[in-house]
């Protein structure tokens, strides 16, 4: 921090997963696997999708844009974190903390809109199966994944004017490992109780708003095959078990640490971990283990590839 009358921080420290050299290191690796498998995981789900022709429907297309997005919101935080295992002093630049909170929230915002996409697609899929093909062309879809980035973009913008403005000049310290804007805007050296109130008024509409919308969305399409006995209701009730799974560990941890009003610190950076990186990790699971289409156009690229 520069030092001086009008002292004024220039990087903050942070403080997230702390202990010995030794766990340090076990750290390290151990993120960095999860961190590979991540990747890879969702990047085979989109490869999948996007070289088999039978995977492309509205679906498949909303569910490589997640893999996609998952692969985002585990690239925002977790390889800087990463390299801080590795690090004496863990030290992040203004510029790189408010970069942090652009796009946790864009990718969380984003994320949680594409959710509510594939709400509404399983939707017209079971509850209005005849004009499944007229609603859902690929034009709607292309729409519903940018009108998901294009609020996204909006609730992380307004998030970022609300905290880049204001003055810092200390203490500096983060207790997380990436930079959030409940913990950043406490920093501040100016009164924030109306700043908090907007930010949390803000994520908390945008949160309990998608996640009522689902919770109707998939109370409606339980409800529609519960009372259909079609040989197609077990395949339409394995689908939506992945998507309510999916929901649930992504909203739970978020709404928890952005809605519920009482922190814990230690609780909080385990929720951000689990929701920043063993989240992304399981969804592709989760949509695969029990999905034979996706599993048989898996083996079909695997053995392209070995014959090529």
């Amino acid at each position: 921090m520069d030092r001086g009358n009008n002292s004024r921080v220039t990087e903050f420290e942070l403080h997230g997963l702390s202990g010995p050299r030794e766990l340090q290191l076990f750290y390290f690796v151990f993120f960095t696997l999860f961190y590979s498998s991540i990747l890879l995981g969702n990047l085979l789900i989109v490869l999948t999708v996007l070289s088999e022709r039978t995977l492309h429907t509205p679906m498949y297309f909303l569910l490589s844009n997640l893999s996609f997005i998952d692969m985002c919101l585990s690239t925002f935080a977790t390889p800087k974190m990463i390299v801080d295992f590795l690090m004496e002093h863990k030290t992040i630049s203004f510029e790189g903390c408010m970069a942090q909170i652009f796009f946790a929230h864009f990718f969380a915002g984003s994320e949680m809109m594409l959710l509510v996409a594939m709400a509404y697609d399983r939707y017209v899929a079971i509850c209005q199966p005849l004009h499944y093909t007229a609603i859902m062309s690929i034009h709607k879809c292309a729409g519903l994944v940018v009108g998901s980035w294009f609020i996204g973009f909006l609730h992380s913008t307004s998030q970022l004017v609300f905290v880049a403005n204001l003055p810092f000049c200390g203490p500096n310290n983060i207790d997380s490992f990436f930079c959030d804007t409940p913990l950043v805007i406490k920093l501040a050296c100016t009164d924030t109780y109306i700043l908090e109130i907007l930010i949390r008024l803000n994520t908390d509409i945008l949160g309990m708003s998608s996640f009522v919308l689902l919770f109707i969305s998939y109370t409606i399409i339980l409800v529609t095959v519960r009372r259909q006995s079609s040989a197609g209701t077990g395949k339409a009730r394995a689908t939506l078990t992945a998507h309510i799974t999916v929901v649930t560990l992504f909203f739970g941890p978020s709404l928890f640490i952005y809605a519920w009003p009482f922190h814990n610190s230690t609780g909080d950076k385990i929720l951000s971990i689990f929701y920043t990186i063993f989240t992304p990790l399981l969804n592709p699971l989760i949509y695969t283990l029990r999905n034979k289409e996706v599993i048989s156009a898996m083996q079909k690229l695997r053995r392209q590839k070995v014959s090529s």
